[in-house]
């Protein structure tokens, strides 16, 4: 039997941990031959909360809730998923809260993460299967996101692309480098307008990604010399602004249900407009 687009995990999840394979009905296992007509269910094993993510109740800005998915707009300031250093107050543990409400049988699915100071939209899946799928996509970079930020400096070309290899810094846990052995990363730069505050040069730029590295953003625009505003760890002055000017202003992606194109889109938070405002 071939489950198109079933991933190797989630079929052993079905088969062992509670879940079914019906062929018109009738249970059977990898094995049984199909025919034409026949009609294929499958029935998920119930997940359960992931061992350490906290069960909490806190407000979420929900964009977007079907049985599928969910696109939450996150604020600054709040992290995707428990760490060390925060371990609570998470969009991951406000989504736990959320599922045990209602009574929803799975864990949280981060599909597209955040850093802590980065606003913005971020996409959940609501099981393993639907997060494989969506997976695929940013895989073969049918998943689109797209980003604003306010960077120091002019930047002289309007349109480039950065595909620079990005790996962790030696001695550092946090911080990632353009280097050689790192992996490939890739975006897209688009220049929107070239401003000055009080004197100081910036530019407010849209960037695409084709990759997913972590801080991608903010290495690529710390190594083409043009940091961004408010980032200390990568060079960025904390004059104007105390968090790094980095909003994700749109999803695009194929609903791995329907097959419908979803569009989803944010408009930057009140720091980064009071930026452009006060020029």
């Amino acid at each position: 039997m071939h489950l198109k687009s079933i991933s190797k995990r989630t079929l052993t999840a079905t088969k062992y941990d509670g879940g079914k394979l019906l062929v018109n009905g009738i249970e059977r296992d990898v094995r049984h031959p199909l025919h034409p007509g026949d009609e294929v269910e499958i029935q998920f094993p119930p997940e359960k909360i992931s061992m350490g993510l906290a069960v909490e109740h806190g407000e979420l800005d929900l964009v977007y809730e079907d049985d599928a998915l969910i696109v939450v707009n996150k604020p600054a300031g709040q992290s995707t998923i428990p760490s060390r250093d925060h371990p609570s107050g998470t969009i991951a543990n406000f989504l736990a809260g959320k599922f045990t409400r209602e009574r929803v049988p799975s864990t949280v699915h981060i599909v597209t993460r955040l850093d802590r100071n980065t606003s913005g939209l971020i996409c959940i899946a609501r099981n393993r299967h639907i997060h494989h799928l969506l997976g695929q996509q940013m895989i073969h970079s049918d998943f689109f996101r797209r980003y604003e930020a306010i960077v120091e400096g002019h930047i002289m070309k309007d349109a480039f692309s950065i595909e620079e290899p990005i790996g962790r810094e030696d001695g550092s846990i946090i911080k990632r480098v353009v280097r050689e052995d790192g992996q490939y990363a890739r975006t897209d730069v688009l220049v929107s307008e070239r401003f000055h505050i009080k004197g100081r040069a910036l530019s407010r730029v849209n960037l695409n990604l084709h990759t997913g590295r972590t801080h991608q953003i903010r290495v690529h625009m710390e190594w083409a010399g043009h940091p961004l505003v408010g980032d200390d760890l990568y060079g960025g002055d904390v004059l104007f602004i105390s968090r790094q000017a980095l909003h994700c202003t749109a999803l695009m992606f194929t609903h791995p249900l329907s097959g419908e194109l979803k569009v989803f889109e944010s408009k930057v938070p009140k720091d980064m407009r009071y930026l452009n405002q006060n020029k």
